[in-house]
This record gives structure tokens, sequence and C-alpha cells, in this order.
């Protein structure tokens, strides 16, 4: 537990060296006063925390302070962490556990193999959709989960080259095909691979972008349709990965995509380079889509299963 903290705290390190810059170390060992409330204010909103965390945050520290004019900045850090976890109550996507493939028993006739549970990735191009799908199969494997991979953006030829470099070097399977074929083809093709094979899990790496944002969601619903003719359960998870250094920008981003495909969750990347990493919460505060995981390096390793807990600690520097 330590050591995944400690990857949320080194990952949020540029959020929270933004708080601490304008706070001149409101959370070490001084008091606090009028004047660092304002700063803590600007940190927030620089943050991208958006108003109504932020106003949160600041009435919940005022009170407090209002109570104890000797109020310390470790004090009024957990007073903001705790805010913080109050707000994203019931963020935390799980993944539920999937038995491993049936095994015939001895003696006896062997079941029907189960169907494999789809995670369709979407999102635009550079959201780190592709390696995101390659570190999350991987993760699962080293859960002692069965995985195959689909790479259905064809449209982008350095996505399916991508994907199977990373299949690769990390041993995972993998269904692919040529640039510019039909997606929604590999897509039916790896299903059916990955029901033969027994797989736990069919992880799909969808489209990016295409010329407009009406020929992307039809090819995402044609995906959709396509795996429906072998399981209509199918795709059981539709996760949103959102690029966390876009800030505010991706709320209306995981909007558009939740109108068009029905998302069930999000993972949020690139979260070890940004100073915005409060974008998450006005994401949840807006559509109240679980978080799965967070991007918080380059690393396989580095996608680590989201924590509302660490979080909130690592924002305000906390151990």
């Amino acid at each position: 537990m330590f050591g995944l903290f400690k990857k949320f705290k080194d990952g949020l390190a540029k959020t929270v060296s933004a708080i601490a810059a304008k706070t001149r170390g409101l959370f070490g060992g001084r008091k606090i006063d009028a004047a660092s409330l304002e700063e803590l204010e600007e940190a927030l909103y620089t943050a991208d925390f958006g108003v109504e965390t932020t106003n949160e945050i600041l009435a919940e520290i005022k009170q407090a302070y209002g109570k104890d004019k000797e109020l310390q900045g470790r004090q009024a850090a957990h007073l903001g962490a705790a805010v913080l976890k109050r707000v994203l109550a019931g963020s935390e996507g799980v993944l539920e556990g999937v038995t491993g493939p049936v095994r015939p028993v001895a003696g006896a006739a062997a079941p029907a193999a189960k169907n494999p549970v789809v995670i369709a990735m979407i999102g635009v191009n550079g959201s780190g959709k592709t390696t995101t799908s390659a570190k999350l199969a991987w993760k699962l494997k080293q859960d002692g989960k069965t995985v195959t991979l689909a790479a259905c953006d064809t449209f982008r030829a350095a996505a399916v080259e991508q994907l199977k470099s990373w299949a690769t070097r990390l041993e995972l399977d993998i269904v692919a095909s040529h640039t510019g074929a039909d997606s929604a083809s590999v897509a039916f093709d790896a299903w059916q691979a990955a029901k033969s094979r027994g797989k736990d899990y069919l992880i799909v790496d969808t489209a990016g972008r295409l010329h407009t944002k009406s020929n992307l969601m039809e090819e995402l619903a044609k995906i959709r349709r396509v795996l429906q003719k072998n399981d209509p359960a199918a795709p059981q998870h539709r996760w949103l990965v959102v690029d966390g250094s876009l800030g505010s920008n991706s709320i209306e981003q995981a909007r558009v995509f939740h109108q068009s495909f029905g998302l069930t969750g999000l993972v949020v990347t690139k979260l070890d380079g940004t100073s915005r990493g409060g974008a998450l919460v006005g994401i949840y505060r807006q559509l109240k889509l679980p978080i799965y995981f967070l991007g918080l390096g380059e690393q396989p390793e580095d996608l680590q299963p989201f924590s509302a807990d660490n979080y909130a600690k690592a924002v305000f520097g906390l151990d």
C-alpha cells in the first residue's frame, strides 16, 4: 500500500508543487492566515479543481480558522483532503474478478467456455489510449487473468504498430490487421479468438479520430453492434481514456463521448506531467462516472487503480 501511495504522490508532484508554491508552505509547520487562504484559492483554481470543489475546500478551512486562529497548515491540509474524499465518494471503479477459463473435469463432459468480458477503450488521439490498453492487459495478466488485445484503431498506422510492439514486449495475446482494415471486423475476429482461447478479457483499442466527430461516433457504434452479435452484453465496459493535462477541457470531451457511447468509466492519464491534476474531480462531479485507473508514468506498472484516499492525500502533500 505504501508503494502505491508513493506512486500517487510522485505522479501528482506537479499538482502538489503548484499548490505548495502558491501557498508558501501553507501545509507545512506554520499557521494559516487570510493571505494564505487567498493563495490557496488561487492554487486550487490553477490546478483545475473548479469552482464548486474549491469553494467547498475553502469553506471547510475558513470555518475551522474562524474557530481557531492558531490553525496550522497541516491541519488545513487534512481538512482539504477530507473534502476531496467526500466529493469523490463512490468514484472508485472496481473491476470485478473473473474466474479463470473453465477447465474440463475428468470423466465429465467439458462445459462451454464462458464469454470474455469486453473492455472498449475510447478516447481521442494523444490521450494515451493505445498505451493504456497495453498496460491494462499487462496488469490483468499480472493479476492472473488471461487477456486478448484487439488493435481496432486501424485508421492510424502508428496505433496498430504501437499496440503490436507493446504486445511483443509484454508477451500479450493480440489480434490485429493491416492499416485501413475494417475496425469492426477486427473486433469481431478478436472476440471470436478470445472466446475460442478461453480468455477472461478482451481489450479493444478503438479509433481516436476520423474525418468528423460523427464519423468517429458511428465507427464506435459499429464496433459495439458487431461485438453484440457475439455477445449481447458486450462491451461490458466502455472506458474513456482522458489526458489529465487537458484540465477542465477534458470535461466537455467526456460529456460528448458519454452522450454518444454511454460510458461506464474513466481512465485518467498523464498525471505525472501536469499541474492541472484537479480536472478529474470536475469530470466526476459532472458525470458521476467511476474512475478505474490513473496513468502515473511511462512504465506498465505505472497504471494504478484509482484511490480517492491516496489521491486526496497526495494532492495536499500528506504522507
